[in-house]
C-alpha cells in the first residue's frame, strides 16, 4: 500500500508541475525549470553520502571498533544477498541514525554515538534493519525525484513572482486572472512541499514494515523508536533542515504547527503500526 501511495503522490506532484509550468512559463519555461532542478538534485544525489557524512563529522568504523554493530549489519545483509554498506559513527550525543548513498552498492549506514549508548542489541538491530530497508527500497532515488519536481514548481512560482513585480507576463494575461495567479503563486509551492513531505512519511512507514520483517520481529524497532523520541528531547541534535528526512526519527524539534511540515510520521502511529504487524 505504501508503494501505491508513493506512486500516486509522485503522479500528483508531476501533474501539479505540468499545470503550474503551463500556466506561468509555458512548455519551454517548465522544461528549463525542470532541467535546472534536475541538475541541482542529481549533484546532491550523486554526492549525498560524502556531503551528509562530512556535515555531521561521521568517521568510518571497522569491525574492531564496533564489533557488535558490524555483526548486526552483516547478519542482516547476508541472508538477503545485499552488499555490505560502509559503517559510520557520528560523534553526536543525540540518539539517531540514517542511511545514505545512491545505490545498494554505494551505501553507508551512520549511527550516532548516542544511539550506541542508548539501545540494546535487539533495538539496535531493528534500527539498522530500518535503515537497510531504505537502501534496499532505493528511497534516496525516490526522494531525489520528488525533490526535483517540487523544486521545479517552486522555481517557476518564484520566476512568476518576480515577473509580476517587474510587470512581466507569462503564458496568459495575468491582469485578467489576478486571483488565479495569486493562488498559483502561493498554493502551488506549498502543495508541492506537502506532497513531498507525504512521500517522505510514506517511505518511513514502508521502511518500518520492511525493517521489522528483515529483523524478524517488530518489537526491537518499536521499543527503539520510543527510546529515540525521548532521547532526542534530552539531547537535541544540531541538524540541518535539508537532511532531516534521512534520520530514523526527526532530529528537529518543533511545535504542533511544525509537525504538519515534518518529514516523519508521528512516533506513536509508527509504533502502533509495528505492534499490529504479524511476521510470517
Amino acid at each position: 500500500m505504501n508503494y501505491i501511495k508513493t506512486a500516486f503522490l509522485l503522479i500528483v506532484l508531476t501533474i501539479l508541475f505540468v499545470l503550474i509550468g503551463g500556466y506561468f512559463g509555458g512548455r519551454a519555461g517548465a522544461i528549463y525549470a525542470f532541467i535546472f532542478a534536475f541538475i541541482m538534485n542529481m549533484i546532491s544525489y550523486w554526492f549525498s553520502d560524502r556531503i551528509v557524512l562530512a556535515m555531521y563529522g561521521a568517521k568510518e568504523a571497522d569491525m574492531k571498533e564496533v564489533p557488535e554493530l558490524y555483526n548486526i549489519v552483516k547478519g542482516l545483509t547476508e541472508p538477503v544477498h545485499m552488499p555490505m554498506p560502509k559503517i559510520y559513527i557520528a560523534p553526536q550525543d543525540a540518539p539517531n541514525a540514517f542511511a545514505t548513498g545512491r545505490s545498494p552498492k554505494h551505501a553507508a549506514v551512520c549511527v550516532t554515538q548516542g544511539i550506541l549508548n542508548l539501545l540494546d542489541r535487539d533495538e539496535l538491530k531493528g534500527v539498522i534493519a530500518h535503515e537497510l530497508s531504505h537502501i534496499k527500497n532505493r528511497d534516496t532515488l525516490i526522494m531525489t525525484v520528488a525533490a526535483t519536481i517540487a523544486g521545479a514548481i517552486t522555481m517557476i512560482a518564484n520566476w512568476a513572482r518576480w515577473a509580476a513585480i517587474f510587470g512581466g507576463r507569462g503564458g496568459r494575461d495575468r491582469d485578467n486572472n489576478a486571483i488565479g495567479m495569486l493562488v498559483m503563486l502561493i498554493v502551488a509551492p506549498i502543495a508541492a512541499m506537502l506532497i513531498q513531505l507525504a512521500i517522505s512519511r510514506s517511505r518511513e512507514y514502508a521502511a518500518d514494515k520492511r525493517g521489522a520483517s528483515l529483523a524478524g520481529t517488530p518489537a526491537g524497532l518499536s521499543r527503539a523508536l520510543l527510546k529515540l523520541e525521548k532521547g532526542n528531547r534530552v539531547y537535541p541534535m544540531n541538524a540541518n533542515q535539508a537532511t532531516a528526512h534521512l534520520f530514523i526519527v526527526n532530529p528537529l524539534r518543533g511545535d504542533a504547527l511544525a509537525a504538519l511540515f515534518s518529514t516523519h510520521p508521528p512516533i506513536r502511529e509508527r509504533v502502533k503500526r509495528l505492534e499490529n504487524m504479524t511476521i510470517s
